[in-house]
């Protein structure tokens, strides 16, 4: 069946879009290019796939559209920009082994052991998803967990965050891991009793990564379709796609090539050899009418806050011993910004410690009187920042691409790493709005879901799906409906270069939108969290109509 749902979703994307189309009757809610709300009844929709015009209730509508859409009353809105996700990756957990919704290690190793069963062929059992702060389990899973589950074949599996991985003894006797080994710079062997436990942290990870069996690129192929398939269910139209390699590059020119590529993906290259390799001396130019554009590059300064990679300027509060791990020396950081920067590229950067925010501004204060024109620096995450450099944030005109629906998962984690008095800059997202910093919003897909309308509740509220902390966690770093919408469209487009074709329904803008079944301007964040969209649209086409 999910082959089927597949086939009839390609099939739709090679129809081009219907000439004047009219989609009427609606409660159309959109932002101009300047934030400012606009409502509207009516949209009509050139042959081009652009918006033509936006209709209010008194206007006079068009005679004789070519089609014509009866929005029954129902809401419109923008579609949705994840700021940050991975498309391939998302794709890939549709596929493999997901442990994402396992509450106990024993639930896991059921899972993993169902899994292993299930798929004797395979000759590694890989996956992700796996989370010990969420099994309450006290501390990092072992080899010896996994053999239990699956002792006879090399078992390597994601944490939930992509900062570490899991093997089993097979797995490791494979990639000839032994008490000898050593961490690569930037990265953690997790040890016991003077031999390797089992977890590999940031970049240890490739240890273990590089013996797996390398996807084929029907893998990839396939795995882009179940990820096109998710995110326009979850009202997803466009993704920046953080660290794009040249396999990934190369999965989504063939289904481009193919006319199978309906999601708009805004891409960075993973480091700088795959932005080189990909896309040359510049950011390529947008391709398959506005599907698929690299617009720069993705650089890792640290890890994150679930394996303890996340680089702290004060040892982590149930680790007194570890600060974390910064993956670039300052002149490696600065290096990689000037040569993407030379040929135009964006830099984005993950940081998710205070220490790895405050070094990534240091290097854009730096580097911004040598690099002129607008650089639209982006910093990635951006979750604990001190609160002496947020300001810096407006200063240097640094974009925060944040992930609201990290909050609610990570509250009571984030409260033991960092006890309380780090907490003041964490999630920061009203202080940062205060200070005139734009915020991006993304999901960071597969760590978290790519369904937005969660993360819209939760920018909101500060509460997570049972509606918890009452009155929500440091409700004062919340923002109002406004700002987390534009967060999701108009600045999302902004953050990538993207704002003169995407981001908003206004006039000469592609019609990418949703019709939902409630007004997230009106609608309470409980509400706001269960809506879902009823049709996802990119230009000017229907992609996706729920079932009744």
């Amino acid at each position: 069946m999910k082959h089927l749902a597949l086939a009839a979703l390609l099939s739709l994307v090679a129809v081009p879009a219907q000439a004047d189309t009219l989609v009427d009757n609606v409660n159309g809610i959109t932002l101009d290019k300047d934030g400012k709300l606009v409502r509207f009844t009516g949209l009509v929709i050139a042959s081009d796939g652009k918006v033509k015009q936006l209709l209010d209730r008194k206007d006079k509508r068009p005679e004789r559209p070519d089609f014509r859409e009866d929005g029954k009353g129902r809401t419109l809105i923008p579609g949705m920009i994840d700021a940050h996700g991975h498309v391939m990756g998302f794709g890939f957990s549709l596929m493999l082994l997901d442990l994402s919704e396992t509450k106990s290690l024993a639930e896991a190793q059921a899972a993993i052991r169902k899994y292993a069963a299930a798929n004797p062929e395979m000759p590694w059992i890989i996956g992700s998803g796996w989370n010990q702060e969420k099994w309450g389990l006290g501390r990092f899973p072992t080899a010896a967990d996994l053999d239990a589950a699956v002792p006879d074949r090399p078992v390597w599996l994601e944490r939930i965050d992509g900062h570490a991985g899991w093997a089993n003894s097979a797995a490791m006797a494979a990639a000839k891991v032994s008490a000898t080994s050593k961490a690569p710079e930037g990265g953690r062997i997790e040890m016991a009793d003077g031999k390797p436990s089992g977890v590999f942290v940031d970049a240890a990870m490739a240890l273990v990564n590089n013996a797996k069996p390398k996807p084929l690129a029907r893998d990839l192929d396939r795995a882009l379709y179940l990820a096109q398939q998710k995110l326009l269910e979850q009202g997803i139209t466009s993704i920046a796609d953080m660290g794009t390699t040249i396999a990934d590059w190369q999965a989504f020119r063939r289904a481009g090539d193919k006319k199978q590529l309906a999601i708009r993906i805004l891409s960075y290259g993973a480091d700088i050899d795959n932005m080189a390799i990909i896309a040359g001396q510049e950011p390529t130019p947008w391709l398959y009418d506005d599907r698929l554009r690299m617009v720069g590059v993705k650089l890792y300064l640290d890890g994150a806050l679930g394996s303890r990679g996340a680089w702290l300027k004060q040892p982590y509060s149930d680790a007194p011993g570890q600060k974390g791990l910064p993956l670039l020396t300052p002149a490696q950081l600065r290096n990689k910004m000037v040569r993407a920067s030379m040929d135009n590229f964006q830099v984005a950067i993950h940081a998710i410690g205070d220490a790895a925010n405050a070094e990534a501004l240091a290097a854009i204060g730096d580097l911004t009187a040598d690099l002129p024109g607008e650089r639209r620096w982006r910093i990635e995450h951006a979750q604990v920042i001190g609160p002496a450099d947020i300001a810096r944030f407006a200063q240097l005109k640094v974009i925060a691409s944040m992930q609201p629906i990290h909050q609610p998962s990570d509250r009571l984690m984030a409260e033991a790493r960092l006890g309380p008095d780090r907490l003041k800059g964490a999630y920061a997202w009203r202080s940062l709005e205060n200070a005139g910093v734009r915020l991006a919003f993304g999901s960071d897909v597969p760590v978290e879901s790519s369904n937005p309308f969660p993360g819209i509740a939760a920018a909101i509220s500060r509460t997570d799906a049972a509606g918890q902390p009452f009155g929500g966690w440091h409700p004062e770093e919340a923002v109002t409906r406004e700002t987390a919408l534009d967060g999701f469209t108009r600045t999302a487009a902004f953050a990538a270069f993207a704002e003169d074709r995407l981001g908003t329904l206004m006039p000469g803008m592609r019609a990418d939108f949703l019709i939902v079944d409630g007004d997230p301007l009106m609608a309470s964040p409980d509400e706001i969290r269960r809506m879902a969209p009823l049709e996802t649209w990119i230009g000017g086409y229907r992609y996706y109509k729920r079932k009744e």
